[in-house]
């Protein structure tokens, strides 16, 4: 019987795109209008460098501006301790995110370090959030397949996956960065993931066209995953990807396929509808 599945609204990610900032009242409003929509898992923000990321340096002030919540998970990028240190320091927070790959390249553009020199990272930052009574979460880029020409395989991500469950980690999410995944490639990298690694939670971010992104959301749900990533409006997308019509997966799409298969979302879709309006029309004005 179909249950609860739960679902992870990525306005951190939906938003570090655009071109100009969005005031800090109007990230803080959007939020709220999710939380009010029934959405409780939310990436608020991210303590990355504002010269990198313009967008993402109001992230302290928005995290302020949010009410405490029992209910509520929010969630926060970090990439090393210098962000960390911010995160601990904002409190409000209930987990600290981490982009990690198998991909030299990838951690190259993302991070400036590659795959051996971010072990260290991983563990230093498990056991910062550890003490500061947070939840750690390890983002997979890469997880379905390299652009860059590297070498990838479903075992060498099954490997990563195991080294992460060595160190400690509990919760990932397997993102197809690139956009190139397969559904029945997605179905059989969560069941092995499940059958191989069971104390290691594993959720899905999917990029995708508005024709095809379902596909891939009902083969991993095949395959046992019961947490997505989502944007409202489908909002965002991926940077590595030249086809413009990629993007994030949208969050109504998610609520009304999965309801429609009898799974429990929480969410009101009705309010869910204004949210993806809104984000519309952010990307219009700030885009």
């Amino acid at each position: 019987m179909p249950g609860p599945v739960t679902i992870v609204e990525t306005p951190r990610d939906a938003f570090q795109g655009l071109q100009r900032p969005i005031p800090t009242s109007e990230k803080v409003a959007h939020i709220l209008a999710l939380l009010d929509a029934g959405l409780k898992h939310i990436e608020v923000g991210s303590f990355v460098s504002p010269q990198a990321v313009p967008q993402m340096a109001d992230s302290e002030q928005v995290v302020r501006a949010l009410p405490s919540r029992q209910d509520a998970e929010y969630i926060a990028l970090v990439v090393n301790e210098k962000s960390i240190d911010r995160a601990v320091s904002v409190g409000n927070l209930d987990t600290l995110g981490f982009p990690f790959s198998f991909s030299d390249e990838f951690l190259r553009r993302n991070t400036k370090s590659t795959v051996s020199g971010t072990w260290p990272v991983i563990d230093r930052l498990l056991a910062r959030t550890e003490a500061n009574d947070m939840s750690f979460l390890v983002y997979v880029s890469m997880a379905f397949g390299n652009p860059y020409g590297e070498p990838w395989s479903e075992d060498a991500l099954l490997e990563t996956l195991r080294s992460l469950c060595r160190m400690g980690v509990r919760h990932v999410a397997l993102a197809d960065t690139a956009a190139v995944a397969r559904p029945e490639q997605v179905k059989r990298i969560f069941e092995r993931a499940r059958a191989e690694q069971p104390a290691l939670n594993c959720s899905a971010h999917f990029h995708g066209r508005p024709d095809d992104w379902h596909l891939n959301v009902e083969a991993a749900l095949e395959g046992g995953c019961r947490r997505f990533d989502g944007a409202v409006g489908g909002m965002g997308g991926c940077p590595f990807a030249s086809d413009k019509l990629i993007s994030n997966v949208p969050t109504e799409g998610l609520v009304e396929r999965f309801e429609a298969a009898g799974y429990e979302t929480g969410v009101d879709a009705a309010k869910l509808a204004a949210c993806a309006g809104e984000a519309r029309r952010l990307q219009a004005a700030y885009g």
